[in-house]
């Protein structure tokens, strides 16, 4: 399968494409544009008139003019020189979503690349050859320097590439399919590691899975309702309207949605003195919605920066210059990703809140302490309950801006930098963490509701204990129930637990809780 991609217009169902594993190609309507501004650039290159990137160094080194037979080697040692990535290989696909929006920004002609540099990146892709990006070394500012730079350097045959799941040296993914090393031309260095195409890879990448959390947190949340035998009254549409935010118009249908046709909800609407439920419960359209709706509001500005040209010089083909500016500057990208780690942490915090009320007898209502049939002899979820609460911690301190914390670099000339991929490389393991939060959530609550099938707090309530018919949640919320009691058995008595928190996080991480409740992900176009 292989992506179109149209600059200015490509969006989220491409994306997620891509980091599924598709190849990706520019529509050919971006050549004739692209040719023109090669053509401006190969002019500049032939002339005496100095030119920032094409006949001159970079950064602080701008005033140093280059002599034209060396304007090939220039951009090689920019490429060469700006490999200083370090840390772990960044994930295939992030990197395959890196290369595809590089494929976007050159597409805008505005890059002065020649159409050799599309068809190579082209050809990386359908081949499936990744290039080794070490994941630390970007400030997100002048561009992702370094780990373009490495992804550059893997083209022309430098550094190293996976090929399907094996680590070589570039040359040798090349050679094995059959593809010639690139030899950069004029400008064609600078435009392949001036931009934001690593930072955005990243945060746009995390966005569809925070996305994917935000929505399950509503699953999660709606077992907890059930298990609580809490109120649905909070969730009713009248009440959101009146406040008109979409996210939380949207998380409220979404529960009374999962929680429509539930058993336990009815048994207790007579006889229970509850008058208002913890903010926990009662709060999360307010709380999740409003997450919802920054992640989607981060997500429209990735689309944006996706799409757009972000190196420098830039070619303005309608009158033939080249000027300078900061478009490689990253501060879009790093407040996105701020927003999506607010977000993420705030999701969790309150998933935590739930798991704590569920496995405390003063607020459960009547269910057993930490939800084992016999406590004292059994600790049940105590300790899961604590595990929810160590994780979250990491999350709100990861959840701390790194956009505000810029570092002058390359001797004062870059002095404001925006720390965009950093802010957003964090995002996957604070995803991860929020799996493993609701994950616990999961077990907890579905053990809470199993517990209530077999009558516990019903005494007294309508259609209570001394009924004989098992009390079901409802048929969405069930389905979720039942997927996860195929991987995991309820708790009967005390036992290894820390498999059983993996599985349910992967439930969570994976999409199959999501699936079971019949709900799916709403990828903005932007």
């Amino acid at each position: 399968m292989s992506v179109m991609l149209t600059p200015g217009k490509a969006g989220y169902p491409a994306f997620r494409a891509i980091l599924d594993g598709a190849a990706a190609r520019l529509d050919p309507a971006a050549l004739p544009r692209i040719e023109a501004a090669a053509a401006i650039v190969a002019k500049a290159a032939a002339s005496d008139a100095a030119v920032y990137g094409i006949n001159t160094g970079f950064g602080k080194l701008a005033s140093k003019r280059i002599p034209a037979q060396d304007t090939a080697t220039l951009q090689r040692n920019l490429i060469l020189s700006h490999c200083c990535g370090m840390g772990e290989p960044t994930p295939a696909p992030v990197v395959r979503l890196m290369m595809a929006l590089k494929l976007l920004s050159l597409g805008r002609g505005a890059s002065g690349v020649r159409p050799l540099v599309i068809r190579q990146i082209e050809a990386f892709l359908e081949a499936g050859i990744v290039p080794l990006v070490p994941a630390q070394g970007s400030v997100g500012a002048s561009g992702d320097l370094a780990p373009l730079a490495h992804f550059t350097a893997a083209m022309m045959g430098e550094g190293e590439a996976f090929l399907g799941d094996k680590r070589m040296p570039a040359a040798e993914a090349l050679a094995k399919t059959g593809l010639t090393p690139l030899v950069l031309g004029p400008k064609e260095g600078l435009a392949l590691i001036n931009g934001t195409q690593f930072s955005t890879a990243h945060a746009i990448a995390a966005a569809l899975q925070a996305e994917r959390l935000a929505l399950s947190a509503l699953v999660t949340g709606a077992l907890s309702t059930d298990a609580a035998m809490a109120s649905t009254t909070p969730f009713r549409p009248e009440i959101h309207a009146l406040r008109g935010l979409p996210g939380q118009i949207e998380a409220a249908e979404t529960l009374m949605l999962l929680l429509e046709g539930s058993e336990i909800r009815e048994a207790h609407l007579e006889g229970d003195e509850r008058v208002q439920d913890p903010y926990c419960l009662r709060c999360q359209p307010q709380v999740t919605g409003a997450a919802l709706g920054l992640i989607r509001e981060a997500m429209r500005t990735l689309v944006v920066e996706a799409n757009a040209a972000t190196d420098n010089p830039l070619v303005l083909v309608e009158t033939g210059e080249i000027v300078s500016g900061g478009n490689f500057h990253a501060e879009p990208v790093a407040f996105a990703a701020d927003q999506i780690a607010l977000a993420i942490s705030e999701i969790g915090a309150i998933s935590e809140r739930r798991i704590a009320t569920l496995v405390d007898p003063a607020l459960n209502f009547g269910l057993p302490p930490f939800l084992t049939p016999a406590p004292g002899l059994n600790s049940g979820f105590m300790i899961a309950e604590v595990t929810a609460a160590a994780i979250f911690a990491e999350n709100k301190q990861r959840a701390t801006p790194a956009s505000i914390d810029s570092t002058p670099t390359s001797a004062n000339q870059e002095d404001h930098v925006s720390m965009a991929a950093h802010g957003a490389r964090r995002l996957h393991e604070m995803n991860a963490n929020l799996a493993r939060i609701l994950g616990i959530e999961m077990l907890v609550a579905v053990q809470g509701i199993d517990l209530r099938k077999r009558g516990a707090g019903l005494e007294g309530l309508k259609g209570g204990a001394a009924s004989a018919h098992v009390l079901r949640t409802g048929p969405r919320l069930e389905r979720v129930v039942e997927e996860l009691r195929a991987h995991v058995p309820a708790l009967a008595e005390d036992r290894f637990m820390a498999d059983d928190l993996a599985l349910s996080a992967h439930l969570i991480a994976c999409g199959a809780t999501l699936h079971a409740a019949g709900l799916a992900t709403i990828e903005s176009e932007g």
